[in-house]
């Protein structure tokens, strides 16, 4: 069967479900516990974050460029474009001999309404060791362009899965 986006998982207590996220997408801040690692390295560590909540994807939080360890992150080549957000720059992670390349992202200059991304950076939590909400082991979203957070806080179905991408 087929994903679609007529039929979202019903969230249970306390749970959220990303069909009720906004699109535009909304940012939100989050005094959860982020804790990042990678080559046995605790990378990042705050709760100080905010949550870009977009409709069918999970939550992407944008940790301050402050809470990063200092010397690993490096900027690389190389942008996108988000019609919201809008001019992404990249930066790799480097701890020790291990390079995660053009693991992260940042807007430099967000667009109105996004000004709060601002000295912030998102990572793709699948191409790290481990990140984790609150204590919980972040899922990563499917595919390889998105990325949003699973915990079970969320439900979806999740953007990103082979057939998904004109939801």
């Amino acid at each position: 069967m087929s994903l679609t986006k007529r039929h979202p998982d019903v969230p249970g207590p306390g749970q959220e479900s990303v069909w009720d996220y906004p699109r535009p997408p909304r940012v939100e801040p989050s005094g959860e516990h982020l804790v990042l690692r990678f080559n046995g390295a605790v990378i990042a560590d705050t709760r100080d974050s905010v949550r870009v909540l977009e409709t069918s994807h999970p939550p992407t939080y944008y940790l301050p460029r402050s809470a990063f360890a200092d010397g690993v992150l490096t900027p690389v080549n190389g942008h996108s474009v988000c019609e919201y957000k809008g001019l992404a720059s990249y930066l790799s992670i480097v701890v020790g001999d291990r390079l995660a390349e053009a693991v992260a992202w940042y807007y430099p200059h967000p667009l109105a309404g996004f000004e709060s991304l601002a000295g912030r950076v998102a990572v793709y939590p699948g191409r790290l060791d481990e990140c984790t909400v609150d204590g919980e082991v972040v899922r990563a979203q499917p595919g390889d362009f998105y990325g949003g957070w699973i915990t079970d806080r969320v439900v979806g179905p999740f953007k990103g899965a082979p057939g998904t991408l004109g939801w």
